[in-house]
């Protein structure tokens, strides 16, 4: 990601955070010159303690010193969460420019891994990589959402599969609800590798095919492990619920390891033992 790049995905963020904090919650009047939804610049800049021309510059996206202390400040008067604090560090200070070289991308998963997915016989699991590139499963995702095996390697991007397959789209009862918690995870790495261009050209690319993309995208969500519960309407299966539990694996390579399990009290775990045997 360039420098240019990098402050405007910052510049929007901030924005985007701003405008989501309600006068009144801040200690500020209403006032009947707002046009804008959220706080003014010069109120963030009041509650974070540094000056209107200063913070109007960090998120106009200029190129300027900025300290680890004050990011403190602006985090905390835009009320963000400890993932969205880290991506703002990442984008603001460049603190990860050099694990573009040092992590490894994997297009084959360990034994261990492989038996763990395995072990999950009725918890449908999928392991991605940093990109959302899909580089293992067991046989329940396959039943539950696709056969991955019969997609080419090239194209098991679960971001772009969410948009593209019309099997997935019509799957999740509430799919913009389902989407939005892998976007969540999706900008937790794009603000990790500051300077992988593969992210930009991805979502230029995602935005240019795919207008609900840009729309989603544009939320801004941070989160490394969203507490997501779906409700699927299964083709053969009918009605199933999960809670998604998405989990990092430890090692060199950002591998991510997303389980879904039945939600207890429902009929799911036993619709997938009737249907997968």
């Amino acid at each position: 990601m360039s420098e240019e790049t990098r402050h405007e995905a910052l510049s929007s963020f901030l924005r985007k955070k701003r405008a989501v904090i309600s006068p009144q919650s801040a200690g500020f009047p209403i006032g009947v010159r707002r046009r804008t939804p959220g706080l003014r610049r010069e109120e963030i800049a009041q509650l974070a303690g540094v000056s209107t021309t200063w913070y109007t510059w960090l998120e106009q996206g200029r190129d300027i010193k900025v300290s680890s202390a004050v990011l403190d400040s602006i985090a905390s008067a835009l009320r963000l969460t400890e993932d969205e604090r880290t991506y703002v560090y990442n984008l603001a200070l460049d603190v990860n420019a050099k694990l573009v070289q040092k992590k490894t991308v994997l297009t084959e998963i360990s034994p261990s891994v492989k038996t763990i997915l395995k072990a999950l016989n009725y918890c449908p699991a999928v392991v991605t990589d940093r990109y959302c590139q899909i580089v293992g499963w067991n046989r329940a995702a396959a039943y539950v959402f696709l056969d991955f095996k019969e997609i080419p390697m090239e194209q098991r991007n679960l971001i772009r599969l969410l948009f593209t397959r019309k099997e997935l789209k019509s799957l999740a009862v509430n799919w913009e609800h389902f989407v939005r918690g892998f976007l969540a995870i999706f900008r937790v790495y794009y603000g990790r590798y500051v300077e992988d261009e593969w992210y930009k050209r991805f979502i230029d690319n995602m935005s240019m095919l795919h207008p609900e993309f840009q729309s989603l995208w544009m939320q801004s969500e941070v989160n490394t492990a969203p507490d997501v519960l779906i409700e699927f309407r299964h083709s053969k299966a009918g009605k199933m619920e999960f809670n998604l539990t998405s989990l990092e694996v430890q090692g060199d390579a950002d591998l991510r390891l997303s389980v879904y399990t039945p939600v207890p009290g429902t009929t799911t775990e036993g619709k997938l033992r009737e249907f997968m045997h």
